[in-house]
């Protein structure tokens, strides 16, 4: 018996990997959260399995269902929203499962902050604005921040921040970030990335408040750095006539010519 974690993507069912799909029509059991997981995922479980709604229940009730499970011998397909690597409470599950000594399997999915992207038509890191993302989220009642996480020290780095569960502070976070970014940073906040319902609002951080409507209070991605205004950044030298490539080299004069992974594996050895 295994327990599958299966990232079930932002929102759009056919966000989901092959793996995962897969796995959802092997499993017996599967466990869901309800609340973010959209119900035609579902359809890909097996006739007669067991689905449990889990956004209603605690911890204790789902390793309880894992555990009966794991008593049948049943596979278990675990659904969480987007990605797992990032505020899945998949850590906490885990810790009790090895300590049950239960083994359990981790599918990655569609992460938040690539669907909204995506919506937005978006790349995150253009040259010359912004090399790095910082995926980060605001302090609330399920989990305070650690000192030193602060909008204002990310901000200070230039990047382009994906601001996860904080849509209900905007206020705070327009006032911690304006000072490093500038009032005509521009802003973006995605509702319901791939969802039938997505809404985009784009800003800066000067205005982003005031296009905020009553309608969005939760499930709203906040994304803000230069890049975004998508305009102003440097070619890559990826695609660059000149550029010699390590596996295209531009001539036979090149130190790349007739280099292979290979070749280098035999040179280090």
């Amino acid at each position: 018996m295994t327990v599958h974690f299966i990232g079930a993507g932002p929102g759009a069912p056919d966000l989901l990997t092959l793996r995962g799909r897969d796995l959802i029509a092997a499993c017996p059991v599967c466990l869901y959260a309800g609340s973010l997981v959209p119900e035609a995922v579902l359809d890909h479980c097996p006739p007669g399995a067991r689905i449990v709604n889990t956004a209603p229940m605690d911890l204790h009730a789902i390793m309880d269902e894992i555990r009966a499970a794991h008593d049948a011998g049943h596979d278990v397909a675990r659904l969480h929203s987007g990605d797992l690597s990032v505020w899945s409470a998949m850590g906490e599950q885990i810790r009790r499962l090895r300590a049950l000594d239960i083994p359990f399997t981790v599918t990655p999915g569609v992460p938040s902050f690539s669907a909204a992207a995506a919506a937005l038509g978006a790349e995150l890191t253009l040259p010359g604005l912004a090399q790095s993302v910082v995926l980060t989220r605001t302090p609330g009642r399920a989990s305070s921040m650690p000192r030193g996480e602060t909008l204002a020290n990310f901000a200070a780095t230039g990047a382009t921040l994906a601001i996860h569960l904080s849509i209900q502070n905007l206020r705070s976070v327009v006032a911690d970030l304006t000072p490093a970014y500038g009032a005509d940073c521009p802003v973006a906040i995605v509702f319901r990335a791939s969802w039938p319902d997505e809404r985009i609002l784009r800003g800066t951080l000067a205005d982003i408040e005031s296009r905020l409507d009553d309608g969005i209070t939760r499930t709203a991605l906040i994304l803000v750095g230069p890049a975004l205004a998508g305009e102003g950044f440097d070619e890559s030298r990826l695609y660059a006539a000149d550029y010699d490539r390590r596996y295209r080299p531009q001539s036979a004069e090149s130190p790349w010519a007739g280099w292979t992974p290979e070749s280098e594996r035999a040179d280090d050895g």
